[in-house]
Protein backbone atom coordinates (compact mmCIF):
# COMPACT_ATOMS: atom_id res chain seq x y z
CA UNK A 1 0.00 0.00 0.00
CA UNK A 2 1.53 2.93 -0.79
CA UNK A 3 1.60 5.98 1.64
CA UNK A 4 -1.49 7.90 -0.44
CA UNK A 5 -3.51 5.00 0.02
CA UNK A 6 -3.45 4.68 3.62
CA UNK A 7 -3.98 9.18 4.07
CA UNK A 8 -7.28 8.83 1.77
CA UNK A 9 -8.69 5.76 4.37
CA UNK A 10 -7.38 7.91 7.12
CA UNK A 11 -9.27 10.49 5.90
CA UNK A 12 -12.43 8.55 4.52
CA UNK A 13 -12.48 6.62 8.29
CA UNK A 14 -12.43 10.22 9.94
CA UNK A 15 -15.05 11.21 7.87
CA UNK A 16 -17.22 8.35 8.56
CA UNK A 17 -16.86 8.24 11.75
CA UNK A 18 -17.42 12.57 12.16
CA UNK A 19 -21.20 13.44 13.17
CA UNK A 20 -20.29 17.01 13.38
CA UNK A 21 -21.69 19.85 14.95
CA UNK A 22 -25.50 20.08 13.84
CA UNK A 23 -25.77 23.65 14.68
CA UNK A 24 -24.05 23.68 11.73
CA UNK A 25 -25.66 22.00 9.57
CA UNK A 26 -28.81 24.06 10.40
CA UNK A 27 -27.74 27.40 9.90
CA UNK A 28 -26.31 25.91 6.23
CA UNK A 29 -29.77 24.75 5.95
CA UNK A 30 -31.25 27.73 7.04
CA UNK A 31 -29.29 30.33 4.87
CA UNK A 32 -29.35 27.86 2.06
CA UNK A 33 -33.17 27.65 2.14
CA UNK A 34 -33.24 30.92 2.15
CA UNK A 35 -31.24 32.07 -0.71
CA UNK A 36 -32.92 29.28 -2.89
CA UNK A 37 -36.75 30.53 -1.57
CA UNK A 38 -35.21 34.16 -2.79
CA UNK A 39 -34.29 32.74 -5.88
CA UNK A 40 -37.90 30.93 -6.39
CA UNK A 41 -39.48 34.03 -5.37
CA UNK A 42 -38.20 36.73 -7.60
CA UNK A 43 -37.98 33.51 -10.53
CA UNK A 44 -42.11 33.30 -10.09
CA UNK A 45 -42.16 37.19 -9.39
CA UNK A 46 -40.46 37.90 -12.57
CA UNK A 47 -42.72 35.23 -14.50
CA UNK A 48 -45.69 37.54 -12.90
CA UNK A 49 -47.41 34.39 -10.86
CA UNK A 50 -46.56 35.51 -7.09
CA UNK A 51 -45.55 39.25 -5.87
CA UNK A 52 -41.53 39.39 -4.40
CA UNK A 53 -41.79 40.02 -0.82
CA UNK A 54 -40.21 39.49 2.53
CA UNK A 55 -43.63 37.64 3.18
CA UNK A 56 -43.54 34.87 0.94
CA UNK A 57 -39.56 34.52 0.58
CA UNK A 58 -39.77 33.78 3.93
CA UNK A 59 -42.79 31.90 3.85
CA UNK A 60 -41.06 29.95 0.90
CA UNK A 61 -38.09 29.66 3.07
CA UNK A 62 -39.44 28.07 5.99
CA UNK A 63 -41.05 25.70 3.89
CA UNK A 64 -37.63 24.35 2.14
CA UNK A 65 -36.15 24.50 5.91
CA UNK A 66 -38.84 22.18 7.12
CA UNK A 67 -38.99 20.16 4.11
CA UNK A 68 -34.75 19.43 4.02
CA UNK A 69 -34.46 19.17 7.89
CA UNK A 70 -37.25 16.07 7.48
CA UNK A 71 -36.02 14.53 4.89
CA UNK A 72 -32.15 14.55 6.69
CA UNK A 73 -33.59 13.39 9.77
CA UNK A 74 -35.66 10.37 8.71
Amino acid sequence: MSDGDSERDGFEAGVSSSQGDPRVLLVMNAVLSTLFAWTVVWGLSFLGIVEFGIVNVGTAAILLFTITYLVTNA
